[in-house]
């Protein structure tokens, strides 16, 4: 039996159908995750199948007595404190409890039994556990709800969620909201709940590693896919290809047919055996449709190298107000190194950032830092500070005064904001559009330190492989902080924790910093002695080895925009009748020579630009 079942929905908003005649069964204990473009109508979804709107056609039914959670939309907030918040989610133990004030006797003895049948008395214990995972302690499990900025009372709601130990949990982007800690106790709770998960996420890591089945809502349809999200596009690239390949031979044989229609149509002796070609056209159909996506690249500017050290730290302290938060501090950065920072919200990762990036003072200790150094530094909060009514371009011309136009343009373009985004007001612009101009901005002046404080927040999948891929690439220095254990896993080579008002280097791997937080929670060791892996050595070497060949591609495209160009003022030279009636014909024979040279040139060229960038993938594979 089902826990849900939609049969036939149909969504539309504001006219726009977003969703038709879509089927899906989910059965109990299955982990599934809903993927898509963005806008594609995911959480319009979640809210049909939670009562929120009603469907424009189709039934949604869920399993008798089967219990729903989801996070709200909304963030709870209020002065009660996040314990009773958490256990008032239970609606049907609040009622209770509230009855038993005044209950008869008879009627008293009823609700005891019914309270120990759900489970009543250890619903605290329950709720402070999944409140202490979500990085709330005792005390802070006592304040208002209300004394939490926004982030802090999206985990309460999630905690919630959680809490109810539901039937059906939904989901809608969950880590957003996390630091890395409490997106990997997610993780594990998520592997440990035995209920069914209907989970939205542009989190790679969480959708490979938790869900067993991938929804696809895509062109209004919605199909299921077995297996964890590498299946998925496995398979669908599969399925792809096959289309891909099949449009091409019936198309072939269309236009095989097509061409004996057009030449004998018009002959008596040939009629019949066209008329026979013009219904087997008719029935062979059109060819299915195939939406290409977008390929998503980013692409970080090249930074000048810099003597090493770039930046190192003895003794350091730093702080707000003259309290210190870190001390004893000491560091050091060169422009090969790619950290990534572990630790609670609340430790001092950002602190730390920000002393980094020259935007703190240091109030004790030495601070040397090269002086051609360029710091790029991001931060989520800064997408706030846009101005609504400008436009991407604005920003770029403002951030970069001296710039041409074109300069700026291609700035952004190296982000994905084309022409047409590149002029489109801020304020209509969606959140990962705003994450792609702040990264924008932050690598505008080629820096060898790049700082990105959770990068990956409102960016969809395909972006955040993008991201991944371009530093990589990038030859400078990256301090990270994130709650994408994807991202930390493919770009950092070394992990520093900052914990307990210092920072030290953690000599580990995501599974050993894993083993570590069960330990601490068990009351263990504050910071285990793990064995330093090799891969990560392996992979800063491996990135040293490409440099050459990306540099190498690098010019090769160089040549070709040369080349394309040059081909391009031949053509319309040849093409200009004024070259003809000059009589040059020297001139004539010339440029006709080289435009045949050229396009030789750009063949052989495009064809080891090919053959190197497949090397490159393989390689960086």
């Amino acid at each position: 039996m089902t826990v849900l079942t939609l049969q036939d929905i149909t969504l539309r908003v504001a006219g726009r159908t977003l969703l038709d005649l879509g089927s899906l069964a989910v059965d109990p204990g299955r982990k599934i995750g809903l993927v898509g473009r963005n806008g594609a109508g995911k959480s319009t979804l979640f809210r049909a199948i939670t009562g929120q709107i009603e469907p424009d056609g189709g039934t949604i039914r869920l399993a008798q007595r089967a219990r729903m959670g989801y996070v709200a939309q909304e963030a709870p907030a209020g002065p009660t404190n996040l314990l009773d918040t958490v256990l008032a989610a239970d609606l049907e133990r609040s009622a209770l409890l509230r009855e038993l004030e005044t209950a008869t006797a008879e009627r008293n003895a009823e609700i005891h039994d019914r309270l120990q049948a759900i489970g009543a008395d250890a619903a605290p214990s329950r709720a402070a556990t999944v409140l202490a995972g979500l990085g709330f302690d005792m005390a802070a499990q006592m304040r208002p709800v209300g004394e939490y900025s926004g982030g802090w009372r999206m985990r309460v709601a999630l905690a919630q969620a959680l809490f109810l130990e539901p039937d059906l949990l939904l989901l809608d982007e969950p880590t957003n909201h996390l630091d890395l800690e409490a997106a990997l106790w997610l993780e594990t709770w998520l592997l440990k709940f035995g209920g069914a998960v209907l989970l939205i996420s542009h989190d790679r890591f969480l959708l490979e590693r938790i869900t067993d089945g991938i929804v696809h809502l895509d062109q209004q349809k919605l199909t299921f896919y077995q297996g964890n999200f590498a299946n998925f596009v496995r398979v669908r690239a599969e399925r792809k290809a096959q289309t891909l390949a099949s449009n091409a031979k019936l198309s072939a044989e269309r236009a095989h047919m097509q061409s004996f229609v057009d030449r004998f149509k018009a002959q008596a002796s040939k009629a019949r055996q066209a008329q026979s070609r013009i219904k087997a056209l008719e029935k062979l159909g059109s060819e299915e449709t195939v939406i290409e996506d977008v390929v998503t690249r980013f692409e970080f500017p090249v930074p000048a190298e810099l003597a090493p050290p770039m930046l190192t730290m003895n003794n350091a302290a730093t702080g707000y107000a003259g309290h210190q938060i870190l001390n004893g501090v000491s560091l050091r950065l060169d422009q090969e190194d790619r950290i990534a920072l572990l630790g609670a919200n609340g430790n001092g990762k950002s602190t730390l950032a920000k002393l980094f990036a020259g935007r703190l003072p240091v109030m004790q200790g030495d601070v040397f830092r090269n002086p051609k150094m360029k710091v790029g530094y991001f931060a989520q909060h800064q997408a706030e500070e846009l101005n609504l009514d400008g436009t991407p371009l604005t920003h770029m011309q403002e951030a970069l005064p001296t710039a041409t136009v074109t300069a700026c343009r291609a700035q952004l373009a190296r982000f994905g904001l084309d022409q047409d985004r590149a002029n489109t007001k801020v304020g209509a612009l969606s959140g990962g559009e705003k994450a792609r101009l702040l990264l924008a901005l932050t690598t505008r002046e080629a820096p060898q330190l790049l700082i990105l404080d959770e990068p990956t927040n409102h960016l969809d999948i395909d972006a955040r492989d993008a991201l991944v891929k371009a530093l990589t690439a990038y030859q400078g220095a990256v301090l990270l902080i994130t709650h994408d254990p994807q991202l930390v896993e493919l770009v950092a080579d070394r992990l520093w924790l900052v914990d307990g008002g210092t920072v030290k280097p953690f000599d580990g791997d995501l599974d050993e910093y894993r083993a570590f937080l069960a330990e601490k929670a068990r009351g263990g060791p504050r910071l285990a002695a793990a064995p330093r892996k090799d891969d990560k050595r392996e992979r800063a070497e491996k990135r040293a080895s490409l440099a050459p060949m990306q540099q190498k591609l690098k010019q090769l495209e160089g040549d070709l925009a040369k080349l394309e160009s040059e081909q391009k003022m031949l053509t319309r030279a040849l093409a200009d009748p004024k070259l003809y009636a000059s009589g040059n014909s020297a001139l004539i024979t010339k440029a006709t020579a080289r435009q045949k040279a050229v396009a030789r040139e750009m063949t052989g060229l495009e064809a080891a630009w090919l053959e190197l960038s497949e090397k490159l993938e393989r390689l960086a594979a």
